[in-house]
């Protein structure tokens, strides 16, 4: 077996936004750091993210990085920034004193930002995370990061948004099978307004790739809804040149 070179790039990282949806709220999946600078103790949060080892492309540090976290391969990701600003360091000087304390060098990182889709739903939410300081966070809950994350995580929302809108990115997010309303819901929290459900129902119904199945829900107080799956097969056969699922 060929031997895995682990030594790092010291000037090149990813960060990972990772978003999850569980039907009320749009997630994200934050590490917890803890450490003590000038005898005062600091919990805040982060995004995920490491150096790149030397024997490996950027797309492939960004897969170990989801699988050390979840668990989970083949997630949805997609590379939507690198940001390598002079004044990245110039920040809290508990951030210089956390990078000290983790052997990081003290010095400009360029780092490459990647946004990953996972579905989930209230049964699970807690069950893809391995790390002990890991935890998903609602993104509307969200005020302050460590390090310029806070701009990272505000970026991968805004091309989220505008990716939902072109590309059936939305189906990442929801399970194998769903409710018209749940598809409803999963766009107006991710765009952060309300649609009109005659006129949402009217566009998906022009869409053959949203597939009605003979199955409907069960033990559910109201009328039970039908539930639908995304094909991707007949969505690559009768796509046109823009989604627009400008609703």
């Amino acid at each position: 077996m060929t031997q895995t070179n682990n030594s790092l790039n010291y000037h090149v990282s990813v960060d990972c936004v990772v978003f999850g949806f569980d039907f009320g709220k749009l997630n994200v999946l934050l590490l917890e750091r803890n450490f003590t600078y000038q005898g005062e103790e600091y919990n805040d949060l982060k995004l995920p993210g490491d150096l790149v080892r030397t024997d490996e492309d950027l797309d492939t540090a960004a897969s170990r990085v989801l699988k050390e976290l979840t668990g989970l391969e083949n997630i949805y990701l997609r590379q939507f920034a690198a940001i390598g600003t002079p004044n990245r360091l110039n920040r809290l000087d508990r951030d210089m004193e956390w990078l000290r304390f983790i052997g990081h060098p003290e010095e400009v990182v360029v780092t490459v930002a990647y946004y990953s889709l996972i579905n989930i739903d209230q049964d699970k939410i807690d069950k893809f995370c391995l790390q002990a300081n890991t935890r998903w966070h609602p993104v509307a809950e969200i005020t302050e990061l460590a390090f310029d994350h806070m701009e990272i995580l505000n970026d991968a929302l805004l091309m989220l948004r505008s990716e939902l809108k072109s590309n059936p990115i939305g189906f990442e997010l929801l399970p194998s099978k769903f409710t018209l309303s749940q598809l409803q819901k999963l766009y107006e929290v991710i765009l952060g307004t309300e649609l009109d459900k005659r006129n949402f129902r009217k566009k998906v119904s022009n869409m053959p790739y949203v597939v009605p199945i003979n199955e409907k829900e069960k033990d559910v107080s109201h009328k039970p809804a039908r539930y639908y799956i995304f094909s991707k097969k007949v969505y690559e056969k009768t796509r046109k040149n823009s989604f627009d699922f400008s609703v």
